[in-house]
């Protein structure tokens, strides 16, 4: 088991996105997941039925024992829900992560439509979060909300990495699943330019969690020692396998099927 991943997000009582996928997702992949639960929700693959906030303190103390005894290699973020969380995940990074690399997924909304980040909070993450961060992951909606640009075709995925840039993130993920057409197609910013990383589109509902699952999955990869790129390309090639092996469960948006790779080994 090789790299230390602490994930700072909400729980998902339906287990196929938050924390649960992020757990799933690194230990498939061989990593160390370690957690500090910012929310907890009730959901299944229905959608949101409630939001119950974790208290600050108690956000930041799970922060400070998990770097000051275990450490880790990565930081992944994903639903912080409102600015007190955004204030304090920035804080205690300063205070006990400085120096360790930070994945941000900007979490704003469920798959079934319920909003998991106040629009107040927005200002919050751009702010503290993304000048902080190796690598931001928005999907375009997100991506729209936070430049402020319209989001709905490769070159708009290319001017909304520029413009996170701008912001002072070293790196940015526009993806484009909620972008019509045959392929998903993916935008890497870097200081660099812009990469282009596609995948075949696959027609099914088994879709919740796939944003939590990808930055997870990054994470893991860098707290392996892999390079942007190759952590980027190999956590999509991940997610494409595991939609891929979904097992069907629920009405809704069902889940991934994270543990294909460890099925694959036995």
């Amino acid at each position: 088991m090789k790299g230390r991943v602490l994930i700072i997000a909400g729980s998902d009582s339906g287990g196929g996105a938050g924390i649960q996928a992020d757990i799933k997702t690194v230990t498939a992949l061989g990593g160390y997941a370690m957690t500090a639960i910012t929310a907890i929700t009730v959901q299944n693959t229905m959608g949101v039925f409630g939001v119950h906030a974790i208290p600050q303190d108690v956000i930041r103390e799970q922060i400070r024992v998990v770097m000051e005894d275990i450490g880790a290699d990565c930081i992944k973020t994903g639903m912080l829900g409102d600015v007190a969380t955004v204030e304090t995940v920035a804080a205690a990074l300063n205070d006990f992560a400085a120096g360790v690399s930070l994945v941000v997924d900007p979490v704003m909304v469920a798959k079934g439509g319920a909003a998991l980040l106040q629009d107040h909070a927005v200002e919050a993450v751009k702010t503290l979060l993304l000048p902080r961060a190796d690598l931001v992951t928005p999907n375009a909606p997100e991506a729209e909300r936070l430049t402020g640009g319209p989001v709905r075709d490769v070159d708009g995925q290319m001017r909304a990495g520029a413009d996170l840039l701008r912001l002072g993130v070293k790196a940015a993920l526009i993806k484009g699943g909620h972008i019509d057409g045959a392929e998903i197609v993916d935008v890497l910013a870097t200081a660099h330019g812009a990469t282009l990383l596609t995948h075949p589109r696959i027609a099914t509902r088994a879709t919740h969690g796939t944003g939590c699952t990808l930055a997870s999955a990054i994470a893991a990869g860098l707290a392996q020692g892999a390079r942007l790129e190759e952590a980027v390309r190999a956590a999509g090639d991940y997610v494409h396998e595991a939609i891929k092996a979904a097992p069907g469960f629920g009405a809704g948006h069902g889940p991934l099927g994270h543990g294909w790779p460890l099925t694959q080994r036995s």
